[in-house]
């Protein structure tokens, strides 16, 4: 029986790996206050490692990003698969489900997220499918802004693309800091102006993490390091702009101990409260 009940997440988030279960169910760090898992990674399993993850979830605020949805691939909707989906979310009583604002399926499964084209018909289809998405879970699909490398057929901007298929999906959006720091180097754009042009309304929580860099003008968006002092910035400014809103550290390789993350995550918390608290000064 569930003992947590569907309030909204709030604070600062870690996504959970296998490895770290044990060491979560014995002792959960303080700066940890909700869980981001992948569905596709526990939907198939049973047994012991069900029983630890059950654990966690009736104890802890979770929600779901998801890795293969494929919302923009020129393949069928996997309806089962959609299906599957919401009964998990059901299951651990998770009321968030995020994916990317990509693909990564055609004929087949290309193990990487890949670009949709920028243009007026990308939109429309991208928005049809989201919306058959949101009708099968009867709740909103958030969908995150992708780090990309090339930009075939390009009609508009990331920005106005971003923007567009929000507003005809009438779906919502996980801003992910890294992502816009990483493609603003990649492409040559204001990250900061990226960052204003996102609707405030439709912002339903962050992503920060690490990068690689490859060189001067290509970063590669890993997950596999620390944060850097522009990220921690525009995070920073993402809190002026649109709210400080739940925001969750993305760190899939070269995975530290808890104690470094924990870190990290107090760094979250802190320009969370200086934000709030000069807030608080402007409208006394």
């Amino acid at each position: 029986m569930h003992t947590m009940t569907k309030l909204p997440v709030s604070g600062t988030g870690l996504g959970l790996r296998r490895e770290m279960l044990d060491e979560l169910i014995t002792a959960k760090p303080a700066e940890i206050d909700f869980f981001e898992v992948a569905p596709e990674n526990w939907i198939p399993f049973g047994g012991k490692l069900q029983k630890k993850f059950q654990q966690l979830t009736e104890q802890h605020r979770f929600i779901c990003h998801g890795l293969s949805l494929s919302i923009g691939s020129p393949a069928s909707l996997d309806v089962v698969f959609v299906k599957q989906v919401k009964q998990f979310l059901r299951q651990h009583n998770i009321s968030l489900y995020s994916e990317h604002l990509s693909y990564c399926s055609g004929t087949g499964h290309l193990y990487d997220l890949m670009p949709i084209p920028f243009t007026d018909e990308a939109v429309g289809y991208v928005a049809r499918r989201v919306r058959q998405v949101q009708d099968i879970l009867e709740q909103p699909l958030i969908l995150e802004n992708v780090s990309y490398y090339a930009a075939p057929g390009q009609q508009m901007s990331e920005a106005d693309f971003t923007r567009a298929v929000l507003q005809e999906a009438d779906c919502q959006l996980l801003l992910d800091v890294n992502n816009i720091y990483v493609n603003s180097v990649n492409h040559g754009y204001s990250a900061s102006e990226f960052l204003r042009a996102m609707p405030s309304e439709r912002i339903a929580y962050y992503h920060i993490a690490g990068h690689f860099k490859e060189a001067e003008d290509l970063l590669v968006d890993t997950h596999g390091a620390a944060v850097i002092d522009p990220v921690w910035q525009l995070l920073q400014q993402a809190y002026q702009c649109h709210g400080v809103k739940p925001t969750l550290l993305e760190r899939d390789f070269n995975i530290p101990q808890l104690s470094v993350l924990s870190e990290e995550l107090q760094q979250i918390k802190a320009i969370q409260q200086l934000v709030l608290a000069d807030n608080l000064i402007l409208r006394a």
